[in-house]
């Protein structure tokens, strides 16, 4: 979502909800909310990225038709898969040729020194995300996991309901089939929605951005000024800043989600607590990891195979996450990476990782994910080579007046993010929540409300004066 745009926090969003709420569900036929959805969605991409809506809508009307075809031909297994490979193949296609092209142009040019210019394309935004939804449509029409959608208008608003389209979570049709038809919206839903909305827009923006800062300025550091205590500093701020970055957005996603009637499933489960690599990834982007589960990881054989099979399988998936991520050799072997960690932990270290305390599991855990989003955060391979190398043997420049500057400056910032990381805020509402007393629980309610008003003033203040927002999950 462009929080940057201000045109779109102050005057899309109010009047797309004042339009939704106003109109009635369902009158001769017609689901009139969902008409409004569209609309505003296709809107709300075409804010950001007009030249692309005829892609995503191409996209839509492949895999809609497809679906209806498996339908039509149900009892004809050869028919029916063959829509469905068509699917998966202009899918696949469309994201290979738009996103990887260039990757695979540049890797002609080197292996065989070769000129071929590149195509220079734009990375339509959200197209990671929307062909895979679109994607497993089909796919689980075939499965007849889903019922075909009849209403091409229907289909066309779940593909691109703006609150996950940008970066996610991947919502799969089956998650939002029934609401699409028929869905509830009450107070009580919506009150949940924007306190979920607030909740993900002070992680993005008062803690995400902040903490970001640091990584900025350590990142743009020459690798011979790096100190083995800025490393740390420097990549423990980009691991708290791509978990509050993303998962921020995936709570505004599900909290807007809400306020439309819908129920989007979590797509983060406070994965810095994890003891384990694999645990970790149980709790990170979910929707990912589920997608690459149901679709690559259990139709390969998934761990009912031999041991080679499984390992080869589970290879193969880590190879596909690390290139979801972009086309870079980085997010290749950061794939890789993770996907040796995994099969170490499964078939190796298993047995002792039981053994262990949890304070010797959850450090093995966070070292292992900080060399892990070392190797990510750079597409220029040469600077992790050197990063890592600082981090772990840089005795002879062990610490700076730079370093210290940095510490004490962001400090604050990044003990709130660790606090936060884990589930204390959970805590504190649950505790509240079962506060029985009408005078204190009314007192708690006002304290909460002026903290959480505040919090906004100060959220929209950071927007408004254009200071330091990226969103790390636009690139993938």
């Amino acid at each position: 979502m462009v929080f940057s745009s201000i045109p779109f926090l102050f005057f899309f969003l109010p009047l797309f909800l004042i339009v939704y709420y106003l109109v009635p569900f369902k009158r001769k036929g017609i689901m009139w909310k969902n008409i409004v959805l569209l609309i505003g969605s296709l809107i709300f991409y075409a804010w950001g990225e007009p030249i692309y809506i005829g892609l995503m809508l191409f996209s839509s009307l492949v895999d809609f038709y497809n679906g209806k075809m498996i339908n039509k031909y149900w009892h004809e297994p050869k028919i029916k898969k063959l829509f469905l490979v068509i699917s998966i193949i202009i899918n696949l296609s469309l994201l290979g040729f738009f996103k990887y092209a260039d990757f695979i142009i540049a890797n002609i040019n080197n292996i065989f020194n070769l000129s071929i210019q590149p195509l220079n394309l734009g990375l339509p935004i959200g197209i990671s995300f929307f062909t895979f939804q679109t994607m497993s449509y089909s796919i689980d029409v075939y499965r007849g996991k889903v019922n075909y959608e009849k209403s091409f208008s229907t289909f066309m608003t779940y593909v691109c309901m703006f609150p996950q389209l940008i970066a996610g979570p991947i919502v799969r049709y089956e998650t939002v089939s029934e609401e699409l038809h028929h869905r509830k919206i009450n107070y009580s839903l919506f009150n949940q929605g924007v306190i979920r909305f607030l909740q993900g827009l002070f992680k993005k923006v008062l803690i995400a951005n902040n903490i970001g800062l640091l990584w900025h300025e350590v990142s743009t550091i020459p690798s011979l000024e790096l100190t083995l205590v800025m490393t740390w500093l420097g990549i423990l701020a980009f691991a708290l800043q791509i978990y509050f970055d993303f998962s921020g957005y995936s709570d505004m996603a599900i909290g807007l989600g809400k306020m439309l009637g819908f129920h989007y499933l979590e797509n983060f489960n406070y994965p810095y607590i994890a003891k384990t690599i694999t645990d970790f990834w149980h709790r990170w982007h979910i929707s990912l990891s589920s997608f690459f589960k149901d679709y690559v990881y259990i139709p390969l054989g998934g761990s009912r195979v031999s041991k080679i099979v499984n390992i080869r399988n589970i290879l193969i998936v880590w190879l596909l996450t690390g290139l979801w991520h972009g086309a870079s050799w980085n997010f290749v072997l950061w794939g890789l990476y993770f996907g040796i960690i995994l099969l170490i932990e499964k078939f190796v270290i298993a047995k002792w990782l039981k053994r262990q305390n949890n304070v010797v599991k959850h450090a093995y855990t966070i070292i292992l994910l900080l060399i892990g989003w070392a190797i990510f955060a750079s597409s220029d391979m040469l600077y992790p080579k050197e990063y890592l190398l600082t981090m772990f043997f840089g005795f002879d420049r062990f610490i700076s007046t730079k370093t210290i500057y940095y510490f004490c400056s962001y400090f604050l910032i990044i003990a709130i993010g660790i606090l936060f990381s884990t589930p204390l805020y959970l805590k504190i509402t649950n505790w509240l929540n079962n506060v029985t007393n009408p005078k204190l629980k009314l007192i708690y309610s006002l304290i909460f409300i002026i903290i959480y008003m505040l919090l906004f003033v100060i959220s929209v203040a950071y927007l408004v004066s254009d200071t330091y927002n990226p969103f790390l999950y636009f690139r993938f």
